[in-house]
Parts: structure tokens; sequence; C-alpha cells
């Protein structure tokens, strides 16, 4: 029976905050709009919480059946692959958070949509499910996406466009053209993370045939896609506060973009892979710094 520490390993605790600085960045422009509601706060933080440790979760299922979690991978070992958590106790995991995902988002549902018309939720429960089929099918299955080079697609629609504007929404029940921008910058910064991994993890992927565009692109190829999506995120976080009518402190997003340029610069320089383990640390919570920099910055 595996303990605690095996489990908190497999949420991959790290990868939280990343997830949260969706939901946090969304909230923020909401509340710019002075439609922010904490009942939707907490209830999209819990929704997006039980999607990303199922997420976490199904990829260790996936890489372990196809062989890709072993022993030369450069990555954090855990609990499936050392063996001290069953197939068969990650089956269950699995299932509890599809539950506690379904059930925490109809409460959130129902609670941003107590007065509108039913074919909103019907739509955001659509969307729901879709996130949560997208968690599963990233290496579960046959034909995980996650093989075959879609994954970074999926990242940026989810953790970019889905997650902020889906709680922008959730908040205002409105949309805003300006307010793409900072999603877009998310979803850049969110996919960096992924591709971040991928490069990590490039030499053991060919050998499984997990086809990640690292893989098809080639290490040096995939560093210079790394950049452009630091610069595309950073350029759309610009363009939105010079277009918002408020104080200087709006720039306070300088703090993130100075660690972001550093991080270019070590990944960049890169030689040893093993090393990128502690840039995809560091962008993770770079974008967090960039959500909560971003949002204290356009409500002060």
């Amino acid at each position: 029976m595996a303990n605690l520490s095996e489990w908190l390993t497999s949420f991959r605790l790290h990868t939280l905050p990343l997830a949260l600085s969706t939901i946090i960045c969304g909230s923020f422009l909401a509340a710019y709009h002075q439609n922010f509601h904490w009942k939707i706060a907490i209830g999209a933080t819990l929704t997006t919480l039980f999607l990303q440790v199922l997420s976490n979760l199904a990829n260790d299922y996936g890489d372990m059946i196809t062989g890709v979690d072993n022993k030369e991978r450069l990555g954090p070992k855990r609990g499936l692959q050392k063996g001290s958590i069953s197939k068969k106790q990650m089956k269950n995991a699995i299932i509890i958070c599809i539950l506690c995902s379904l059930i925490s988002g109809i409460w959130l549902i129902g609670e941003a949509f107590k007065n509108s018309s039913s074919w909103l939720s019907l739509s955001f429960f659509l969307l729901g499910c879709g996130a949560i089929l997208a968690a599963i099918k990233y290496t579960m299955g046959k034909n995980p996406y996650g093989y075959s080079g879609f994954g970074d697609l999926f990242v940026f629609i989810f953790f970019g466009l889905v997650g902020v504007m889906g709680t922008f929404y959730l908040h205002t029940q409105s949309f805003s053209l300006t307010e793409w921008l900072p999603a877009i910058a998310m979803g850049c910064f969110s996919t960096g993370v992924l591709n971040l991994n991928n490069l990590r993890d490039e030499k053991n992927d060919i050998l499984y045939n997990k086809r990640t565009l690292v893989v098809q692109w080639g290490f040096d190829k995939a560093k210079k896609y790394h950049i452009a999506l630091l610069i595309i995120g950073m350029l759309a976080g610009i363009i939105y506060v010079f277009l918002i009518p408020t104080s200087t402190w709006r720039f306070l997003i300088a703090i993130p973009y100075l660690g972001m340029l550093f991080h270019a610069k070590m990944v960049w320089n890169n030689k040893e892979r093993k090393d990128l383990n502690k840039e995809l640390r560091n962008l993770s919570l770079l974008t967090l710094a960039f959500s909560l920099c971003l949002g204290i910055g356009i409500l002060l």
C-alpha cells in the first residue's frame, strides 16, 4: 500500500500553481470589471485542482503502460513507476478525481448560472466534460494525443484561452476582446512548461515513439519554439497593459518578465537536460507571478 508521500508525488503538487494561475488571472480580470464573486473563484479553483491532479495521474498511468516512464527517464520517479502504487490503485484514484471534478464543476456551473438560461449551463457542462476527456486522453487510451504532438495545442487552449476566459465569463457572463490578450499570454507560458518537459525527455520519448513536437522538430528547433512562446506571451501582456486605462502599477508585470528573460537565457544555453527540471519549476512560478502582478497592477 502506497503511503501519503507517494501519492503526493504522483499528484505533482508543483504543477498546481501553474493550473491555478489561469483562475487567478481570470478572476483578477473580472474584478477589474467590477464583477468578482468569491463563490465562483472558490468553485473554479477546486474544479481546476481536481482536473490538474486527474491529468497528472492519467499521465502517470498512460506513460507507465507504454513504457515511457522507465529508469532512463530524467524526470522524478513516481509511485506507479516504482511499483509502490499499483495499476488498480491508480485507476481508482483517476475515477475519484473524475467524480470530484464533475461534482465541483456542476456546483460551480449552478452557482454561476442560477439566474441565467439553461443553455449556458449546458454549454459549460459540455466544456467541463471536454476538459476531463482532454486530461485523460493526453497519454491514456488508444491514440493519445500527447503521443502525436497535439499536447501543446490542448495546453494552450485549456490552460490559456478556456482557463482564463472561462473563469472571466463565469464571473461576468460577458466577453471582452481585450481580455483575450492575457489569456493568450497564459496559454503561451503554460505551453512553454510542457515544452520544457518534452525537451528534458526527448531522448527517452524517441525510444518509445512518443512523438512530441520536440521529437518531431529536434532539440535545437524546440528551444527556438520555446523562446517564441515566451516572446509572444510577453508581448500579449505588454499590449494589454498599454490598452487599459489604469495607473502605472499595471507595469508590475515587468518583475516576472525579468525572470522570464533570465529563464530564456538558461534554456537557450542548456546542454544538460536534467537541468531543465529546475527551469520547469521556475517557469511555473513565473507564470503564477505574472498572474498576480498583472492582477494587482490593474486593480491598484
